[in-house]
């Protein structure tokens, strides 16, 4: 396997990475040079993904190196209420969360129709499924991931390549924290409408993500898994 994984610099990207290694050959991409080279992968590419000459490159980068793997995982998170919302703003979450996910899906697509297999995860959120007050940018490019997935895999299911979302809940990372830090709720208070009355932890995503990308799961595809402790059944 030719693994790329998307925002590895830090939180559930950094996890997917290292976990992947025993997999095959894994690069990585994110904004930040020093974390990339501290994964010792086997290659990296620096990338704004939401810089369209950065992303083709990153497309070039992904063609070059018969990437059979894509996990497309990084991501923006913007607290907003729907009134407050800039446009600057919405730009660069769609850019980052949604666009860049299908058009990095597009030029992997080609090699995997060669091999006649290959897998796409796409890394949502249980905001794109269930919604979340002021955040309705970050809920809406999660839920097109959910949708893309559903497309794409149908698109692709005759030709060997799967195509899933994994939609995790609040998440013990450095994003997830911040995201706490802007709400106007406290950790306690979160935490008491989790069912499981815990956060997921990164190692837990990249476990499914492993699973994904696996033989045994040849038979999921355009499937949207929420893993969230519970948070989607209710409270």
């Amino acid at each position: 396997m030719n693994i790329l994984v998307t925002g590895a610099s830090k939180g559930i990207g950094n996890v997917i990475a290292h976990e992947l290694k025993s997999c095959g050959k894994v690069f990585v991409t994110s904004r930040n040079e020093e974390a990339l080279k501290a994964l010792d992968c086997s290659g990296y590419f620096v990338c704004d993904l939401a810089n369209k000459v950065d992303l083709v490159r990153l497309g070039d980068f992904i063609e070059e190196n018969n990437i059979d793997v894509l996990i497309n995982n990084a991501g923006e998170y913007i607290y907003s209420a729907v009134d407050d919302n800039k446009i600057e703003d919405l730009e660069h979450i769609l850019a980052v969360n949604l666009k860049a996910p299908i058009y990095l899906t597009g030029r992997a697509v080609g090699y995997m129709k060669n091999k006649k297999w290959g897998r796409v995860v796409n890394i949502g959120s249980i905001s794109g499924v269930m919604g979340e007050a002021c955040a309705s940018m970050y809920s809406s490019s999660k839920a097109g991931l959910v949708g893309f997935s559903k497309a794409a895999g149908l698109e692709l299911a005759q030709v060997g390549i799967t195509v899933n979302t994994i939609n995790p809940g609040w998440v013990d990372t450095e994003l997830g924290k911040s995201s706490i830090d802007e709400s106007e709720f406290t950790q306690e208070e979160i935490i008491e409408c989790i069912p499981q009355r815990r956060f997921v932890a990164p190692q837990e995503v990249a476990g499914l993500v492993k699973y994904l990308i696996s033989e045994e799961a040849k038979g999921l595809t355009g499937q949207s898994i929420n893993l969230c402790a519970g948070l989607s059944v209710g409270i």
